[in-house]
């Protein structure tokens, strides 16, 4: 059988044709989708900057679908559901950028970050610390270690707290020694629910020594040993805490007081008071030096003067109103009513006020349930702001 080089030479150009349509086919179906996806990408961010987040959405799955490779609009994509609180759809997004074999090491790490974030705004608190967790050496390590420390705090978990801020204090991402004080201060506060007043006690020495100038392991300190039955230690604890922390102590002035009286001591704590009043008066200050001065001259007349002092440095209505309910009226059937309607006015001027975020309350906080921020409320009430 003879071979006809006849077809081969029909053959050729018939091939290079073909090849030639099939690449010019291929090259205009890849502009169309590389025109598309610039497109969608140009569309959704017009949507996003007129705050259009539905639309902005639709135009990134679009410019998604037509490049899966895109990880940039993958994360534009999971932080536009994190932020409208389709939390499930945020962590499928991360999730599939993770499974990704070809994703660089940065990609990676910001994958793993954002899917913690999902997690966290979800509330799922236990998925959100194993995802911070993978996040130790990472470019995150220093926001995952706060996100983790927030997680512990919220579940009043102080053990694990303390060891992370302990790291993070070793590794010079802040001063963490007042917050380390903190945490040591609730552990002994939970011991000494539960009856364990020694190691509660250990713990508060501990903390006072992580966090000398903090004022509030010297007062949990003096609560504990006024407990025990040890009046004269805790009244030296509060003398030492007016030297170390004299802003904080209006918030120990009635343990003093108290102290005080049980030891004989009333003319040294009435002069110390008097003292930290005339440097910064303080409502709290004047009660206490009110309650000893009455209380050494066996009459509240005496006492009641401290208020006209008072009113004459700064206008005071808890001040007036505490005044006037010791004094005669003309029209003295009226005057439990007024005094009522008075301490009814005051009463939100006696409140404590987070600096951080306005969260008022009638007693003080060393952490703002509002904001959950550490020592954000001043020893000061409302109305001496």
């Amino acid at each position: 059988m003879e071979f006809d080089l006849s077809w081969i030479f029909l053959g050729l150009p018939l091939a290079f044709g073909l090849g030639w349509f099939a690449s010019r086919f291929d090259l205009r179906q890849m502009r169309e989708e590389n025109r598309r996806a610039p497109k969608a990408y140009f569309k959704g961010l017009n949507y996003l900057l007129n705050e259009q987040q539905d639309q902005a959405i639709d135009a990134f799955i679009e410019a998604v679908q037509n490049d899966p490779d895109t990880t940039e609009l993958h994360f534009a994509l999971g932080n536009l559901f994190r932020r409208r609180g389709e939390y499930n759809r945020a962590v499928r997004v991360h999730e599939h950028l993770l499974s990704r074999g070809d994703l660089s090491r940065a990609d990676r790490e910001r994958a793993q970050h954002a899917l913690a974030l999902d997690f966290l705004k979800a509330g799922l608190l236990d998925r959100a610390e194993d995802a911070l967790r993978r996040l130790e050496g990472s470019a995150f390590e220093g926001q995952a270690r706060m996100a983790l420390l927030a997680i512990y705090e919220r579940s009043r978990d102080w053990p694990q707290a303390s060891d992370i801020a302990r790291r993070m204090h070793d590794a010079q991402q802040g001063d963490f020694s007042t917050r380390l004080a903190h945490y040591l201060c609730e552990q002994a506060l939970a011991l000494a629910a539960h009856g364990e007043l020694p190691a509660a006690q250990a713990l508060l020495e501990q903390a006072l020594a992580t966090a000398p100038q903090a004022p509030r392991a010297r007062i949990e300190l003096a609560r504990l040993q006024q407990r025990q039955g040890q009046p004269e230690a805790a009244f030296d604890t509060l003398q030492a805490l007016a030297q170390a922390a004299p802003a904080a102590l209006p918030l120990a002035a009635p343990l003093l007081v108290e102290t005080a009286t049980a030891t004989g001591q009333a003319p040294q704590a009435q002069a110390l008071l008097q003292h930290h009043y005339e440097v910064m008066p303080s409502l709290d200050l004047l009660e206490a030096v009110v309650a000893l001065e009455a209380a050494n001259a066996n009459t509240a007349a005496v006492g009641r003067e401290w208020y006209v002092r008072h009113l004459e440095r700064e206008p005071s209505l808890v001040a007036a109103t505490k005044w006037l309910a010791g004094e005669t009226l003309t029209h003295e059937q009226f005057h439990p009513q007024i005094q009522r309607a008075l301490e009814q006015a005051a009463k939100p001027l006696t409140r404590y006020r987070c600096a951080a975020c306005g969260f008022e309350a009638r007693q003080h906080f060393w952490q703002c349930p509002g904001c959950q921020t550490w020592d954000s409320y001043p020893a000061r009430r409302v109305e001496e702001l």
